[in-house]
């Protein structure tokens, strides 16, 4: 079953139209928007005279095509003139999202002295004698490089270097606005990984941490491994780590919900590339009942031949009951499904089969792999990486929390402890008392996330030894009954 996609901001334009000077022309234009399936947002008249009134009309279409089909009908009305069409994302991106500030105001001769020559070279001197002193005098304190090879970028594929900027000038943007913490794109014009690690090396030096990004799997993997082995700074894959950080803080507060233990559920994950094989790694680091992991060649267990290594790894340490066969049969009587895969995977009577109670997270964006509305008919609780749905799972959530702990606490690495740490810190950020099927998760504008997983984090690196115990407090006693209710309403 398809999905028939929603309007949203993402799909947003301006539309400058010239309509007669009548009382019902902005009508007759709001009406046939709407008709036509899109969502208008605002209108603002911009000029007028006698005869005309000349409006900018801005509304949510669900693709390009669909943006087309509603400019469509507006030039269809008798009178209407379209003079112009304005796509409000691409506006956005005009000459980039990101720029650099000077701290320092270089008002003066003296203040130029201190900032560059003379005075520099004293400062260059001392960090020559202690090469510590870098963190503490220069922007690594602060500075994560966000490194990608635009090999997976978002789910359209590998698209290269130049292309998959605009995402990482994004998440620059996104670590600045949550974290206080500024990251630059660093976008790699190669795919081979012995010359991506030794790039990311030779460049460490003036970071605090570095942020991998769309790198595609089963690469991904190495290049983290090798550089996290090489720097005495963090790495972090957010395509696998930010991922699971927030799939565990959501799955920790839907299993409050529903009344379920970790340790007792059967959960299905679709996608068993960067983001699943972490989520999977984390489920089973809290000691999760069964996982099958589900991908291209259909769910992996035991006896398999040709797979990779992430992917023999997977098939060596779960799926319990040696399941073969497919995605709809695996999920029959599970307890939760994890999709970070494709869209249209599955539909609402493939989640009728799962168990009372059932968690649905389906990830693919921008279309998931079962349409929310049809899953929402059988699950107690669904989730999307869409903004306009409940409960959406996203990334920035986490990373740049993650990112200022572990530069508060001039950390060397990045670990699972951490992790599990920024996931409580996420979960707990909702409260209890506040909780239920909609609301698994805080708003990615919540003020105290970042703060949260900052300290959990920052805790976590000053005391390795610690480790969070397993998530298993329940909720409170009346949550299962809201969920059985959220059940049984289409």
């Amino acid at each position: 079953m398809a999905i028939t996609r929603l309007p949203s901001a993402g799909f947003s334009i301006t539309i400058r139209i010239a309509v007669p000077a009548d009382a019902s022309s902005i009508g007759r234009l709001t009406t046939s928007v709407g008709e036509a399936g899109a969502i208008v947002t605002a209108l603002d008249v911009v000029d007028s005279d006698p005869t005309h009134v000349i409006v900018d009309l801005t509304c949510d279409t669900a693709d390009a095509g669909h943006a087309d089909q509603v400019v469509e009908a507006l030039s269809a009305l008798d009178g209407v003139d379209v003079r112009k069409v304005s796509d409000r994302t691409f506006l956005l991106h005009l000459g980039g999202k990101i720029e650099v500030h000077s701290k320092v105001g270089l008002r003066t001769r003296d203040e130029l002295s201190r900032a560059y020559t003379p005075g520099v070279a004293r400062v260059c001197m001392a960090i020559a004698e202690n090469p510590a002193d870098a963190r503490r005098l220069t922007i690594k304190r602060n500075t994560v490089a966000v490194v990608s090879d635009g090999s997976a970028v978002l789910g359209l594929g590998n698209l290269g270097p130049a292309a998959s900027l605009p995402v990482m000038e994004g998440k620059a943007a996104l670590f600045k606005r949550f974290g206080g913490v500024d990251a630059w794109p660093v976008v790699l014009d190669t795919q081979d990984t012995d010359e991506i690690v030794a790039i990311v090396k030779a460049i460490a030096p003036a970071y605090g941490g570095i942020n991998l990004e769309d790198i595609a799997a089963p690469r991904c993997f190495e290049i983290e491994a090798r550089l996290r082995e090489a720097l005495d700074i963090p790495v972090f894959h957010d395509d696998q780590h930010g991922t699971a950080i927030c799939v565990l803080a959501a799955l920790t507060n839907a299993l409050r919900v529903v009344g379920k233990q970790l340790a007792d559920v059967r959960v299905v994950v679709s996608g068993a590339g960067a983001a699943g094989t972490a989520i999977m790694k984390l489920l089973l680091r809290q000691g999760v009942g069964d996982i099958i992991a589900y991908d291209r060649q259909g769910a992996l267990h035991r006896g398999l031949t040709g797979l990779n290594p992430a992917w023999q790894w997977l098939a060596d340490n779960t799926n319990a009951e040696n399941y073969s066969g497919d995605l709809a049969g695996a999920v029959q009587g599970a307890d939760v499904f994890i999709g970070v895969s494709a869209p249209n995977l599955l539909t609402g009577d493939d989640i009728a089969t799962m168990a009372k109670d059932a968690i649905v997270f389906a990830l693919a964006n921008p279309d998931p792999e079962v349409d929310p509305r049809e899953a929402r008919k059988h699950a107690a609780i669904v989730a999307t990486g869409r903004s306009d749905q409940p409960n959406q799972i996203n990334n920035v959530l986490a990373f740049p929390g993650v990112f200022r702990g572990m530069l508060d606490a001039h950390a060397e690495e990045f670990t699972e402890e951490m992790a599990i740490a920024a996931a409580r810190a996420i979960a707990d950020v909702v409260g209890e008392d506040k909780i239920n099927p909609t609301v698994i998760v805080p708003s990615v504008f919540d003020s105290r996330v970042a703060p949260a997983v900052a300290a959990a984090v920052r805790a976590a690196a000053q005391n390795p030894a610690v480790t969070p115990p397993p998530a298993a407090d329940p909720g409170p006693a009346d949550l299962p009954e809201i969920a059985a209710t959220a059940s049984a309403t289409p």
